[in-house]
Parts: structure tokens; sequence; C-alpha cells
């Protein structure tokens, strides 16, 4: 049997004030003088265009076909669980997809 060679402990990390990242920092504390950048607003003013909202309720409608479907064989098949919580999908992905269509 051979023995257990031990290993020599870890070389000290040199943490000097030169190897330290230095700080990010808004640019008014940098240059005082200069104007914030400007921000883009999130939301686009006037809302989504037509065939995009038009687009994403198809995708809800047949998410919300696929989801029905997986309820509904389960819970034929006896998977209360399973059942109820893809029934629940179904419900949520229907409401999402008609709020898109009307919000926008």
């Amino acid at each position: 049997m051979t023995e257990p060679v031990a290993t020599p402990p870890p070389a000290p990390v040199d943490r000097s004030p030169a190897m330290e990242p230095e700080p990010i920092l808004p640019a008014t504390v940098h240059a005082p003088h200069a104007h914030p950048l400007p921000v883009e607003p999130a939301v686009r003013a006037g809302g989504r265009p037509l065939i995009e909202r038009l687009g994403m309720g198809a995708v809800a409608l047949v998410m919300t076909v696929f989801f029905g479907a997986v309820g509904a064989i389960s819970l034929s098949g006896g998977e209360l669980f399973l059942g109820s919580m893809a029934i629940l999908g179904a419900l949520m992905t229907a409401w999402v997809g008609l709020l898109t269509l009307l919000r926008g």
C-alpha cells in the first residue's frame, strides 16, 4: 500500500491596492459637469403593431389547445393533479393571449 502524499498549502495571493479593480461609479462622480445619458422608455409609444398582436394571439391559441388536450387526457386517465394544472395553464394562456390582442 502506498502512503498518501501531503499537498503543499496554497501560495498567498498578493492583494496590493494596485491589484484591486477600480469601482464603477456614476458619471456624475467622475465628471460632475457631464450630462447624464438619455434613457430610452421601456415601452414603445403606441403599442404593438396589429400583425404582431395577431401572431402572438395565434401562438397563445395553439398553446391553449395543447394545454387543454393534455389536461383532458390526464383527467380521463385519472391524473387529477396533472390534469388540473394543465387546464389551469390553458386558462392562463388563453387569458394572456386575449389581453395581448385587446391591450396591444
